[in-house]
């Protein structure tokens, strides 16, 4: 066994089997087949669009492939002709179980949205199984405070000793209001806390988004939809604070776009996909904010303290 500073090494994890699934896309409302397959050492999260007529295009999972869209994250080719979108929460949910190498083979333009959580990928990869591979797994250790700011909204990252989110939402909404999450992120804890909590949206934004090309798979299936003061969902919420918990998912499987596991306080004020695109760009612009290095057993210690808490002002990081 490999040994460091901090401990073992921890070694890279694949799928044990191959594993299919369809649904729907959230936004382009079209149904979809995605087959998620074991990777070799070193090959990183692998998205491979199928069904077009000049073949397949594959597209590595990281911040250099993906672009700014509104509502999702979104991977484009570096020819710039195909587009595969909505991945967030099937990236979440690959890192939350620890999974460093698969291919996605998706028949469609967008990933399924299954039921608007990440919980249907974690049964998926559970039920396809998991396996150990002779490769260290790479983190990406955050050196310096990094930051992204735009009006009433910042996303920062700075040094920690393991990775760990902290978020706060603020609508102007009495149903979802002021929220805030934090925590140290784990396997255990992503499935038990964060992994189940589904997107959401208003029900008086419907007919704009539909009219822009947006959530025309959306459903009270697939999204928690907001009247009001009202939630339409006949079951209601899974957490009373699912809203904010939903974000911290999209976080963690944004962050997913740095090729590894990002050691280091991430903290959201309001932030969504654009911001957290942008906050990786600016680290790895910057050789002197991060280090590329194996993880240890150490980076998977949750310490006994709390994470640092949450942003209060967006002025903070002005």
């Amino acid at each position: 066994m490999q040994m460091r500073a901090g401990g073992p090494i921890i070694q890279q994890k694949t799928l044990k089997n191959s594993i299919q699934c369809s649904g729907i896309g959230l936004h382009s409302g079209v149904k979809v087949r995605m087959t998620m397959h074991p990777g070799a050492p070193d090959t990183g999260i692998l998205f491979c669009r199928t069904g077009l007529p000049g073949g397949p295009v594959e597209i590595p999972a990281t911040w250099e492939y993906a672009i700014e869209t509104p509502l999702c994250t979104t991977l484009v080719d570096p020819a710039g002709d195909t587009k595969i979108a909505t991945i967030e929460h099937l990236m979440s949910a690959l890192l939350g179980c620890g999974i460093d190498n698969a291919l996605i083979e998706l028949d469609g333009p967008e990933v399924p949205v299954m039921d608007g959580s990440a919980a249907p990928f974690v049964f998926l990869i559970e039920c396809a199984g998991t396996a150990g591979q002779n490769a260290p797994r790479r983190v990406i250790e955050v050196m310096k405070e990094v930051i992204v700011s735009e009006p009433e909204r910042a996303i920062a990252l700075t040094p920690g000793a393991n990775m760990s989110v902290d978020f706060e939402i603020d609508f102007d909404s009495p149903a979802v209001a002021q929220q805030s999450w934090s925590m140290h992120v784990s396997e255990g804890a992503y499935k038990r806390d964060i992994s189940r909590a589904r997107t959401f949206g208003f029900l008086h934004e419907v007919d704009r988004l539909r009219e822009m090309g947006f959530a025309r798979g959306g459903s009270l299936d697939n999204a928690i939809v907001i009247d009001g003061s009202r939630i339409l969902n006949p079951g209601g919420l899974r957490f009373d604070d699912e809203f904010v918990r939903h974000k911290v998912l999209d976080l963690i499987g944004d962050l997913f776009l740095a090729g590894g596991p990002v050691i280091g306080l991430t903290h959201g004020f309001k932030a969504g996909h654009a911001l957290t695109l942008r906050l990786l760009q600016k680290l790895f612009a910057d050789r002197g904010a991060w280090r590329l290095r194996d993880m240890t057993e150490a980076d998977l210690a949750i310490g006994m303290g709390a994470v640092t808490p949450p942003v209060r002002a967006v002025a903070a990081y002005a």
